[in-house]
């Protein structure tokens, strides 16, 4: 009898020092976030670059499909190719040359449109630097547990990207922007990507903590097209932002992927430039990082002990349904 209780304290000490080891792992690796965020910006104008307009469109109707509302999506698009006189195909944005999907035509909300996506803008949206009587749409209403995407794609180069062929937001412009997020506690983490040539430039500045970045191209390397469709003229996605997509539209909300697993499908071959990702400054494993707690909205439910107590008199609250 003496021998099996000592079995059995022994098996309760085991599996409690296990279940302890098992919530502290647990602490480091879960995210700890309550909302998300999607910032997606086009910077670039004119018919030509319709695969920019393409590529962030592509990108809002993913985070869109994984639960994130349009409430919690900033869409940033300097040109609307899709009245464009030259569009053969008016009030549509395919991202395809075999045309499955519009993806203008699917309850789009664009927040900043044309001359309203500016360096100033972008960056008092995101540090929260706003005139008092902007409206809602135009503001990231973000806080120190908000996970946010921000996601840019344009023409660039070295610690540079180009906003509407006519100014430019520099690697520190936008280290600095994070800073001011994360001293102001508007963020829990930030997933920072971006399709341009020399992307890999644009986060090399970045100073602040729990930011995770990757981007398209190395210093000195262009990033490219994916393929033209020949009744529209043009290029219609590029290839960092096509290969995401490719993972990005396999998945779910309840998906169990992770940043690393996506990461592991960059291939430079396909691409025809190499991605980079910076994870010095982000604390959680990448292997322990959902793609959903970045591209989904989250799922936690929170617990609480106050009590709300139902009304006791059912007929006083079905009159609350009765008066005109």
């Amino acid at each position: 009898m003496a021998v099996k209780r000592g079995i059995l304290l022994f098996l309760l000490f085991f599996t409690a020092i296990y279940c302890q080891q098992d919530a502290i792992e647990g602490f480091f690796t879960q995210s700890g976030h309550t909302n998300n965020w999607a910032v997606l910006v086009c910077t670039s104008r004119f018919w030509f670059n319709y695969r920019h307009v393409a590529n962030t469109l592509s990108i809002y109707r993913t985070v869109k499909r994984l639960g994130i509302p349009d409430s919690n999506i900033i869409l940033m698009l300097a040109d609307d190719v899709s009245c464009n006189p030259r569009n053969r195909y008016p009030a549509t944005v395919y991202n395809n040359a075999a045309r499955h999907i519009d993806l203008y035509g699917d309850n789009v909300e664009v927040d900043y449109r044309g001359y309203e996506v500016t360096v100033e803008n972008f960056i008092r949206m995101l540090t929260g630097r706003v005139a008092p009587n902007t409206p809602r749409s135009k503001r990231l209403l973000s806080d120190d547990r908000s996970n946010i995407l921000v996601y840019m794609t344009g023409h660039g180069g070295n610690e540079f990207l180009k906003f509407q062929d006519a100014e430019e937001i520099s690697a520190y412009d936008l280290a600095d922007a994070f800073k001011q997020m994360a001293e102001k506690k508007r963020y829990n983490e930030i997933l920072f990507m971006i399709d341009t040539c020399q992307a890999n430039t644009m986060y090399s500045k970045i100073n602040s903590t729990n930011i995770l970045a990757t981007g398209s191209s190395e210093l000195d390397e262009s990033s490219y097209s994916h393929h033209t469709d020949h009744d529209i003229g043009v290029a219609v996605i590029d290839g960092f932002t096509y290969y995401n997509l490719e993972v990005l539209e396999n998945i779910d909300m309840t998906s169990e992927m992770t940043l690393q697993d996506l990461f592991n499908t960059y291939d430079p071959i396909k691409i025809a430039s190499h991605p980079g990702i910076r994870s010095d400054l982000f604390k959680r494993p990448l292997n322990k990082v959902k793609v959903t707690d970045f591209f989904g909205n989250v799922q936690n439910v929170e617990l609480t002990k106050t009590k709300y107590p139902l009304e006791e008199n059912i007929d006083d609250v079905n009159t609350l349904y009765i008066v005109n």
